[in-house]
C-alpha cells in the first residue's frame, strides 16, 4: 500500500497556515464589510427622510407699531441685546431684506440676513431699544410680532 508521504520524506500538503490562503475567509470579511456599509447608507437615507424641514420666513412687514414676521411653521428664536441694538436669531430659512419703520417719531432700521444656523434680524435705533415679541398662529402661518419701545 502506498502512504501519504512522498518519497523524499515531506508531506504532500503545502507548508504554512491553511487559513491564511483560504479565499473563503477573505470573502467573509468583504461580505460583512459590505453589509455594514449598506446598513450605514440605508440609515442615513432614513434619517434624511425623517428630518423635518426647517421653517421658512415668508414675509417681513413693517406695521405702524412694530414689525411682523410671517413663517410657514413655528420656529425657534433667541433674542439678544447688543449695545442697545436688538438682535433676533431665527432657526429658519429665508431671503435677505432691509427696511425702516417709525415708532414714536423715532426711525428704527431693520435688516434680515443669513447667519450660520438660520437668519438674523437686527433692529437699530438712535436710542437703546426694548422689544416685546409675541407669537400667534393665523390661517396656518406663524406670526412673530415685534413691538419696540425706545428708552
Amino acid at each position: 500500500m502506498a502512504g501519504t508521504e512522498s518519497d523524499n520524506g515531506e508531506h504532500s500538503t503545502a507548508p504554512g497556515d491553511p487559513a491564511a490562503d483560504d479565499p473563503l475567509s477573505r470573502m467573509r470579511w468583504r461580505f460583512f464589510g459590505s453589509l455594514v456599509l449598506i446598513g450605514l447608507l440605508v440609515g442615513m437615507m432614513i434619517g434624511r427622510l425623517t428630518t423635518p424641514e426647517p421653517a421658512r420666513l415668508i414675509d417681513v412687514q413693517a406695521v405702524e407699531d412694530g414689525l411682523v414676521l410671517r413663517f410657514n411653521q413655528q420656529t425657534a428664536y433667541r433674542e439678544e441685546l447688543i449695545d442697545g441694538a436688538y438682535a433676533l436669531l431665527l432657526q429658519a430659512r429665508g431671503s435677505e431684506g432691509a427696511g425702516q419703520l417709525r415708532f414714536n417719531g423715532e426711525n428704527i432700521r431693520w435688516r434680515v440676513q443669513p447667519a450660520e444656523h438660520g437668519l438674523t434680524l437686527h433692529l437699530v435705533a438712535l436710542r437703546a431699544l426694548r422689544v416685546q415679541a409675541t407669537e400667534l398662529e393665523v390661517g396656518g402661518d406663524w406670526l412673530l410680532e415685534l413691538r419696540p419701545a425706545v428708552d
